[in-house]
């Protein structure tokens, strides 16, 4: 913290604000202070929502400035905007908090996005401290345990909980002891990277040839023996093998602890020829990969969301998943995507795999209608413009975008 920030800070801690200071009533006024792990120049979904998200709200039309102050993140990579005031990650905790109470107090901001549950309690006395609403971010798993007390109470406190999914939201309001209802969903959407392309070069890039492959993109995660469901596509990839004769390839992306388990189970299985790990692939490199594919499995039991599923089918490429925590969302229940329980996933696989090859403009249209950036910012600009004075943003159409998202749902 440099000798500016402080003097700032000591001037301003204990200035009052003025009863109308923090109505936001004319179009362009809205300022907004969000603390996030990670966000631009990150990897990974909760990196990507938070870009996804603060990119709507700059793209309102009611949005003055976004000052973003991450923990995370590659600064090279940060974009310019003119609404975006961009900081330096900052990673020790300490540092981080007070980094975070200088720029409330220089910002003054209308509105406190808390982007992780564990930035709570300092947003709160942020919002207290300047008198701003607070809107707090759930991505997902963090509510599928019962959360302490420090943890419930700043998100009881906000005005609003934005939940990625609405399993997410009613895992939230059965934590309330109370019909305390403060919680919306605003699912994932979708890059315009990830649409339908050229699938003879997308193979030759990966070196598929003619073989029927099936890709996972996800982290080799050995929490509760492998929750993204690894293991169960090479065992259901296994028992088909023998009962079709049909070889498949199994392309699976992503990093993690959980590598040598899988690669030794690939052995035991004896289809580690057609198992194939290829590590971190570069964001750039995905929407041929999806391209690649034949059929893309995630049959996850912890998934927020699950956005790899939306970039998948915005390619063309059929995914399947169970029907567990977040996933119904992304899959809309069957009608999209292939959404099964856990039971039913290896018979639901093999008639996948034996089925014919559905239109890729098809699915990238399901996609774009349901999930697609127009559709998720103006369902940012609803939620975020319902905060302030609706006459102002009414004349903006704002208020009015509501509907584009209802009506999809």
């Amino acid at each position: 913290m440099s000798a500016k920030e402080f003097a700032t800070l000591n001037r301003h801690f204990s200035a009052t604000r003025s009863p109308t200071a923090n109505c936001i009533c004319d179009v362009g006024s809205m300022k907004i202070l969000a603390l996030v792990t990670d966000a631009y120049g990150s990897y990974g979904g909760i990196a990507q929502y938070n870009t996804d998200l603060l990119d709507g709200l700059s793209s309102a039309s009611f949005t003055r400035k976004i000052t973003v102050l991450p923990r995370l993140g590659d600064v090279s990579k940060f974009p310019s905007c003119r609404k975006l005031d961009l900081r330096s990650p900052t990673h020790g905790r300490l540092a981080y908090g007070l980094r975070a109470i200088v720029q409330a107090v220089l910002v003054r901001p209308d509105i406190i996005f808390c982007g992780h549950l564990y930035h709570g309690k300092l947003c709160s006395l942020l919002a207290k401290l300047t008198n701003a609403r607070l809107v707090s971010q759930l991505h997902g798993t963090e509510v599928w345990q019962q959360l302490p007390e420090r943890h419930l109470q700043p998100l009881r406190k906000s005005d609003l909980v934005l939940c990625v999914s609405n399993d997410t939201k009613r895992r939230y309001l059965a934590q309330l002891s109370d019909d305390h209802d403060n919680a919306a969903v605003l699912h994932n959407t979708v890059g315009a990277d990830f649409t339908p392309g050229d699938r003879a070069e997308a193979r030759r890039k990966f070196g598929i040839g003619d073989t029927f492959a099936i890709s996972t993109v996800g982290r080799l995660d050995s929490r509760n023996n492998g929750y993204k469901g690894h293991e169960r596509v090479m065992n259901a990839i296994h028992r088909l093998e023998i009962g079709s004769g049909k070889r498949i390839a199994y392309l699976i992306a992503g990093v993690g602890d959980d590598l040598e388990r899988l690669t030794a189970r690939a052995e035991q299985l004896g289809i580690q020829d057609r198992v194939r790990f290829l590590g971190k692939v570069a964001h750039e490199d995905l929407p041929d990969l999806y391209r690649a594919s034949d059929l893309f499995a995630l049959p996850s039991e912890g998934e927020g969301f699950g956005i790899v599923f939306l970039e998948a089918m915005a390619c063309g490429t059929p995914a399947i998943g169970l029907d567990v925590g977040g996933s119904p969302d992304a899959l809309c229940d069957g009608e999209l995507g292939i959404c099964v329980s856990r039971k039913e996933f290896d018979s639901a696989l093999q008639k996948a795999v034996l089925a014919p090859k559905r239109s890729c403009e098809g699915l990238y249209l399901g996609v774009t209608r349901r999930f697609g950036k127009d559709v998720f910012r103006a369902r940012v600009a609803s939620l975020f413009g319902n905060l302030s004075d609706k006459k102002a943003l009414v004349a903006d159409g704002a208020i009015e975008s509501e509907k584009i998202y209802d009506a999809n749902f």
